[in-house]
């Protein structure tokens, strides 16, 4: 369920999306794919630990992922499960 006056993600994204070719002045994007999901994966996994207290197991179950893959991409995005 959306919040009164937000946008849905997809829309969201697509704008930023559309800005960031904008700033480019005709520069070519580079890795744009990897730069897009680290841009998505590091607030996923961050609001996920903390939605579940650092619970591994219930994000891992959450985001439709196994625990060594989460953990993983803990380690890769340098967040805590403190």
């Amino acid at each position: 369920m959306l919040r009164k006056g937000k946008k849905p993600l997809a829309t969201m994204t697509e704008s930023a999306l559309e800005d960031y070719f904008k700033k480019l002045n005709g520069t070519a994007p580079g890795d744009l794919y990897d730069l897009v999901l680290s841009e998505v994966e590091r607030p996923l996994f961050r609001t996920v630990m903390a939605y579940t207290e650092g619970n591994q197991s219930r994000a891992a179950e959450i985001l439709g992922i196994n625990r060594g893959t989460l953990r993983k991409k803990l380690k890769a995005y340098a967040i805590s499960v403190d």
